[in-house]
């Protein structure tokens, strides 16, 4: 017996099959997890089900909320990028409209079945499996379809195995960016690119295709842009739709370590090399070999762990804290910051050659402002679905007086800011309409106590002469006598860490 057909017959055990089948359900959790491309997250899901069920190609349809019409953003069809389909038309269109399932034994002598796509690609389709994906209300929101089943038909236990999944997919439309509609609309709105991150302004698609670029490569990023933008979100994107995706995805917060502690934490450390390191310990740049190390707000490092990073970036070489052994690391670095790292150069408190490595490809997210306020709108839509599922909540809509509210609001805290307002207004509502006072957009304590700190700050005396850091430091201790020596409120009113504060301000703080 041939070697194809000795793994055809192992293939085909239902034990094997029905593992198969439940490996597809368990993983798919995992699968929406990722900051994945839509494209190939439906693909990923369409190739698993057409190996589930023993099938030659699976397609993942989509119901246009705008048109009704169906469209295959990701089909298991290499010689398509997308396919369309008219409203009704074909099985699928068929199945997408009546809400039944079609199992077709011979596809090709059904009077819906349309032939343009085998005609297009060369395909034949002879067996064929159809079944709608529904959400909880019922409403139809996509189509699964299987075609060519390797030993025949497609069975009865294989209609039950992609109703179950059709259930699970629905699930999954809900946590992803497909999501549907207000009430039980038909459809999907397609409201970005990549897996948990909404936008489709301007600024947001020329973002999308330099994301898309530089997780097409190896290369060092540096992500721009204001606190509460996002750069998180795109950084997981670029690492998991890159050559490194399997691998494991390390972040350093930059901001919450004091100096002391930043260099284990990148590095690790052997044991004795301070007080209290009783074992050696691995630093985040060995957790990270193979995959992304993610440096948050890399403008906060210290000068002299700034020099042992640029050697990590040029050799990929380092030694852990108290040890002599020359480490190597297969690591992807991806930092963002929020600071003007150009400028920190020209004052010498960030190295240039180290800047120069960070920034070969550099991208810069988009404030919310700049995303303009129908993106701010879709945002908050988006995220009052999260809450009120999250909370218990029954539906939920933003008044028009909301609307205006929040295209007003200047959002300095941008996304973030914009998610914990949204969260804020479904816990507080009573009913089932936000009003602006809901979403507590009115001005922060830090904002309220402006004026009285405008005075000393603004008459703050800094003679000619000083250096960058001298006027820097007298600036942040004015900050802090201003507001009572309130660390956090200081922090916050300078857009920078507590731990950046003290390093500022080491005196008083």
């Amino acid at each position: 017996m041939s070697a194809s057909g000795a793994v055809a017959v192992v293939a085909s055990d239902p034990v094997i099959e029905r593992e198969h089948k439940l490996s597809l359900l368990l993983d798919l959790g995992a699968l929406l997890a990722q900051e994945v491309d839509l494209d190939t997250l439906l693909g990923t899901i369409g190739a698993r089900i057409a190996s589930a069920l023993r099938a030659e190609r699976a397609t993942v349809w989509l119901v246009d909320a705008a048109s009704g019409g169906l469209r295959a953003r990701v089909a298991d069809l290499p010689e398509l990028r997308e396919i369309h389909l008219p409203p009704g038309q074909g099985i699928a269109g068929w199945v997408a409209e009546t809400g039944r399932t079609a199992n077709l034994s011979d596809a090709s002598k059904h009077p819906r079945h349309f032939g343009g796509v085998d005609r297009e690609t060369g395909f034949v389709t002879r067996t064929l499996l159809s079944v709608p994906v529904r959400d909880g209300g019922r409403a139809t929101r996509g189509v699964l379809q299987v075609l060519n089943k390797h030993e025949g038909a497609f069975s009865r236990d294989d209609e039950a195995f992609l109703q179950t999944l059709a259930g699970q997919v629905a699930l999954a439309f809900d946590r992803t960016t497909l999501r549907a509609g207000e009430g039980t609309a038909r459809g999907v709105n397609v409201r970005g690119v990549f897996n948990h991150i909404v936008g489709s302004s301007a600024p947001m698609r020329r973002v999308y295709e330099q994301i898309t670029r530089a997780a097409g490569v190896d290369a060092t990023v540096l992500l721009g842009g204001e606190t509460g933008a996002g750069k998180g979100l795109f950084a997981r994107a670029i690492h998991a739709n890159g050559r490194r995706s399997e691998g494991p995805f390390v972040t350093v917060d930059c901001t919450t370590l004091p100096d002391a502690l930043v260099e284990s934490e990148l590095f690790g450390h052997e044991r004795g090399s301070f007080t209290g390191a009783d074992r050696r310990v691995q630093g985040k740049v060995e957790t990270a070999d193979g995959g992304t190390l993610f440096l948050d707000e890399a403008g906060e490092l210290p000068m002299p762990l700034q020099a042992k990073l640029l050697r990590f970036l040029q050799e990929r070489t380092f030694e852990r804290v108290g040890g002599r052994t020359t480490l190597r690391a297969d690591v992807r670095v991806i930092a963002a910051t929020h600071r003007d790292l150009a400028a920190l150069v020209a004052g010498g408190r960030f190295r240039q050659d180290l800047y120069y490595r960070l920034r070969v490809l550099e991208i810069t997210v988009p404030s919310l402002r700049e995303r303009g306020g129908d993106e701010i709108v879709t945002l908050a839509e988006h995220f009052l679905d999260v809450y009120t599922r999250r909370h218990s909540r029954g539906p939920m809509r933003l008044s028009r007086d909301a609307h205006s509210a929040l295209r007003a609001h200047p959002w300095p805290g941008n996304v973030r800011e914009l998610e914990h307002a949204v969260e804020r207004a479904v816990v507080l509502c009573v009913g089932d309409a936000i009003a602006p006072e809901h979403l507590g957009l009115q001005a922060t304590p830090e904002a309220r106590s402006a004026p009285a700190l405008a005075s000393p700050v603004d008459g703050l005396h800094l003679p000619l002469g000083l250096s960058l850091d001298e006027v820097e430091r007298r600036y942040v201790e004015a900050t802090l006598r201003a507001l009572g020596d309130n660390q956090s409120q200081a922090a916050r009113s300078l857009g920078v860490g507590r731990n950046t504060l003290r390093r500022k301000a080491p005196r008083r703080a």
